[in-house]
């Protein structure tokens, strides 16, 4: 048993994860080439490896010709006398098998063979690396950074190196080399070089694959993430929804004393995150998006995807948000257009009053809307706040 050779490919096949088989045939095809090299042709060659000894036979299949004199090229053909050394029962016409002796090999044929070896190894090496890290693409995982790059950075996965964009960076977010982060694989390249893997810390994915390893009844598939949107380092709103009536989505997601939400906050170096319910009536849906805003009502367009929304005046700035944010964050969590006005600002603006969609063939709904209407007004007025604690919000 040519134990060496069974124990170096044990250790490849463990530690490289390249299977023993793809090396068998590496070993084979650098025979070949050995061959090839040595002889100038190997069409006639075979090698047969035993794969649980590692026990190896090269040889070459010969036609039996009479003589010597009859031997027109002696890589496929041998005389009859030759032939009855290697095979008593050798007749004229007859293939036989030759055996090849790699150790008459000279220097330059076996330094091909090695590298034909080492080529494959290579070959499969990346191949493993590729397949593992493509399987991850659109995934979320912790590397190790190095170095910068100039403006971008290289990171350590492990077993591969990813590069993280500078347009694929947090503004503000400073990194220290052997510092431990999480990063969203975008995208996976298998190049001659290598695998090239591209990641991000901005893409909205990547908050939410950090809520499916934080919580476990996102995991189980018991509360849903139906929509997300984000501003990469200052906020992002987020909307749940939970297949069990006994299981608050919001709750589970924000965990015992916000333990859950502030394990996602800091691993994004402080970044807010606002977690409202889902609602399949776009009203209600429109109207948590807006949260902590309170709102007075909202007329929402199906069709048109737009929604105006009233605001009591004092909320109107809260309810857009500092340099418009919230509006624009809920704008991308729903997927309608909104409009937002105050009160007063309603009062002289269409479509912003419920007496605006009586035209419409809403008649029959006017009570309905009044009664709408007026419990929202009454709600904004109970949770009526100092104008200086409102802008204090707003700034937040």
């Amino acid at each position: 048993m040519n134990k060496e050779l069974k124990e170096a490919l044990d250790v490849l096949e463990k530690e490289k994860e390249i299977s023993k088989e793809t090396l068998f045939e590496a070993i084979e095809n650098s025979l070949l080439t050995a061959c090839k090299q040595h002889f100038g042709k190997a069409d006639n060659v075979k090698v047969e490896i035993d794969r649980d000894t590692c026990d190896f036979l090269c040889y070459a299949e010969k036609e039996v010709v009479p003589t010597q004199d009859d031997v027109e090229d002696e890589c496929l053909q041998i005389a009859l006398e030759d032939a009855k050394q290697i095979s008593h029962r050798a007749q004229v016409g007859d293939i036989i098998h030759v055996e090849i002796k790699s150790k008459e090999f000279g220097r330059i044929a076996t330094q091909n063979a090695k590298n034909v070896i080492l080529q494959k190894i290579r070959e499969e090496e990346r191949s493993v690396v590729y397949n593992q890290y493509f399987e991850k693409e659109k995934d979320v995982v912790t590397g190790v950074v190095q170095r910068y790059l100039g403006r971008n950075i290289s990171i350590n996965l492990g077993k591969a190196d990813a590069i993280l964009n500078e347009s694929e960076q947090v503004k503000g977010e400073v990194f220290k080399p052997t510092e431990r982060i999480k990063v969203y694989i975008l995208e996976v390249k298998n190049t001659p070089k290598g695998p090239r893997i591209l990641v991000s810390r901005t893409h909205p994915e990547l908050v939410k694959r950090l809520f499916e390893e934080e919580v476990t009844e996102i995991r189980d598939g018991v509360v849903e993430i139906k929509s997300i949107a984000r501003e990469a380092g200052s906020r992002t709103k987020i909307a749940v929804w939970s297949n069990n009536p006994n299981v608050d989505a919001v709750g589970a997601c924000v965990g015992m004393n916000g333990s859950r939400v502030n394990a996602i906050v800091d691993e994004l170096r402080g970044e807010k995150i606002d977690i409202v319910n889902w609602d399949e009536n776009p009203g209600n849906l429109i109207q948590n998006a807006l949260s902590p805003a309170k709102i007075v009502a909202v007329f929402a367009d199906p069709d048109e995807r737009t929604a105006k929304v009233v605001v009591p005046d004092y909320q109107l700035s809260l309810a857009i948000g500092k340099e418009g944010q919230n509006a624009r964050l809920a704008a991308r969590l729903t997927g309608y257009k909104i409009d937002i006005k105050s009160e007063t600002q309603a009062k002289d603006a269409p479509g912003f009053r419920y007496e605006d969609y009586l035209d419409d063939g809403y008649d029959d709904e006017e009570e309905e809307y009044e009664d709408d209407y007026e419990e929202g007004a009454e709600e904004a007025l109970e949770d009526t706040q100092e104008p200086a604690a409102a802008e204090e919000d707003s700034d937040e």
